[in-house]
């Protein structure tokens, strides 16, 4: 047993690893190098739905802030739901913080509108999606697009909410005006929950947001203001873009401070016109009833109360009443009186004594009594405007008129009328239309025809007299004329030889100066004898010679 053989342990050859096992262990080293390097170099992936998804493509829309490319579509599908469009997007590492939870995104296209030309680069470039970045520090990956591209997008300037009962032309990209400088447009509107609202969201660029203060009013600017009234036609427009696509302004009323500067989302009431935003408030109003009886067409609510001449209030109501103790119906027209006015008008004498008659609700009482029972207060139709028809309250004195007693104790004290002067004025054009038609105006116009027909017959008659007297008197005038020219060529021709012969005794020439100052004579003779005859008989010239009375 000894001399059987030992086992002798052998130890292992160690193998030897191929170098051709090299080059893959290096290949996925440096592709998961890669890998890990482009996971780190890639931004988030984010999901946007839009109603619709115009002009999208994946791999080749891109999303851009400020033109500059900050991701790009990956993929689009529709929802689970079939009812919107779900696009997944990657976005650049450097743009990753800015995916926060309202950031907006919306698709760019070509827009024309009244407003304004949006997105006419995406006519060769195609359509991309548009990027406006938030303020919250939350991030996020899902977001809602939005259908509406926004009026403004990376522009300093404050927000504001406008409430109105009715939003008129108004639309989203409409203007703002400051003193008639467009300095913001319209955002977005939507109506309230109770439908009985509307509420405007508008964006006032810088350094123009810094007139919105607390006292700041808005007002409609929208197309042409026409108001008529009883102050005439009134025309008002901020320019011709608002006239066309609508447009608000805003100013601080001239009776109140600037204020301080509005702060972000402050609201505002929209008042409809600029009268209207820039009335001011009348804290203490009194209301009166008026009961006319006599037409109140052409009164409407709004219309001025003056007061010796000055507005100093207005017509909140006009309607009709039933009179059962009378029997009849009546107008019946409400009117508010601000008693403040009176101290502004300058129709109290010192301010202390006007503030005691204003703050003391019975010595106003008083002194209105005074003025309506004892000096004759009332009211009374006026006409504003001739060509519009618009009529107003007056409040004069009348002196004349019946006593009355004025009534506090009633809910709205009544104040008495007296008739319009536009009452006799129409009963007294009435009276005249009615006598023009009681005028035998055929048998007028028949008589001044004949008139005019008689009148063209007599002045054929004269016109045939003036040619006959031509052909009758004037040729024995000019035979006249020729005799009396002749005579005073004999005449000269005398006085030429009166020299030579004149002088001598017994001349003949003498003679014939005799006989030629004889014919002179005669010949002054006759026209002596035609002048008397027109003289007594001018008429001759045109009906001829007459023969005297009694003659043959």
């Amino acid at each position: 047993m000894d001399h059987l053989p030992q086992a002798t342990v052998v130890p292992p050859k160690r193998s030897r690893i191929s170098v051709i096992w090299i080059i893959p262990l290096l290949a996925a080293v440096v592709a998961i190098g890669i890998a890990v390097q482009r996971y780190l170099a890639e931004g988030p992936t984010i999901v946007i739905v839009f109603t619709a998804a115009e002009g999208i493509e994946a791999g080749k829309t891109p999303i851009k802030y400020k033109d500059v490319n900050i991701g790009q579509v990956t993929a689009v599908r529709l929802t689970n739901d079939y009812a919107k469009v779900e696009i997944t997007a990657k976005i650049d590492k450097h743009a990753a913080g800015l995916m926060v939870e309202d950031a907006k995104f919306w698709v760019v296209r070509p827009q024309i509108s009244l407003s304004g030309v949006s997105g006419l680069s995406t006519l060769l470039s195609g359509n991309y999606i548009g990027f406006e970045p938030g303020k919250s520090t939350d991030s996020t990956r899902i977001f809602i697009g939005l259908d509406v591209p926004p009026v403004v997008s990376g522009v300093a300037g404050r927000e504001f909410i406008l409430t109105t009962g009715d939003l008129g032309s108004l639309s989203i990209g409409s203007p703002i005006y400051y003193r008639r400088v467009q300095v913001g447009q319209v955002t977005g509107y939507e109506l309230q929950p109770d439908g009985k609202s509307i509420q405007v969201k508008i964006f006032v660029h810088a350094p123009y947001d810094k007139y919105v203060t607390t006292s700041t009013r808005f007002w409609n600017a929208s197309g042409i203001d026409v108001s008529v009234g009883a102050d005439g036609i009134n025309v008002h427009t901020e320019s011709l873009v608002a006239v066309l696509v609508g447009g608000l302004a805003f100013d601080v009323p001239p009776f109140m401070a600037a204020g301080e500067a509005a702060p972000v989302d402050q609201v505002f009431a929209l008042f409809s016109d600029n009268a209207t935003a820039m009335k001011a408030p009348d804290p203490v109003a009194k209301r009166y009833v008026l009961h006319f009886d006599e037409s109140v067409r052409g009164l409407s609510v709004g219309a001025p109360v003056s007061l010796l001449g000055l507005t100093a209030g207005e017509v909140t109501s006009v309607g009709l009443e039933v009179d059962t103790a009378r029997g009849d119906i009546r107008p019946r027209v409400e009117i508010v009186w601000y008693p403040e006015r009176i101290v502004a008008l300058g129709n109290v004498k010192g301010a202390a004594k006007s503030e005691v008659i204003i703050q003391d609700e019975q010595k106003r009482r008083e002194f209105i009594r005074k003025l309506v029972e004892e000096r004759g207060l009332r009211a009374q139709l006026r006409s504003g405007s001739l060509i519009t028809g618009q009529l107003y309250v007056s409040l004069d004195y009348h002196p004349n008129s019946p006593k009355v007693k004025l009534d506090f104790n009633k809910s709205t004290p009544e104040i008495p009328v007296v008739p319009s002067p536009l009452a006799d004025l129409e009963a007294k054009v009435g009276s005249i239309v009615d006598k023009i038609d009681r005028m035998p105006l055929e048998a007028i116009g028949k008589d001044i025809r004949k008139d005019l027909e008689n009148l063209d017959e007599t002045l054929t008659s004269a016109k045939k007299l003036i040619n006959r007297a031509d052909e009758q008197l004037m040729p024995g005038l000019k035979t006249d004329i020729e005799d009396l020219q002749r005579t005073l060529q004999a005449v000269e021709r005398a006085m030429n030889n009166a020299n030579a012969s004149l002088l001598e005794p017994n001349a003949a020439m003498q003679e014939d100066l005799r006989n030629a100052l004889n014919e002179f004579t005669r010949a002054a003779r006759s026209l002596r004898v035609l002048t008397d005859e027109l003289e007594r008989q001018p008429s001759s010239l045109i009906r001829g010679k007459t023969e005297p009375s009694g003659g043959k």
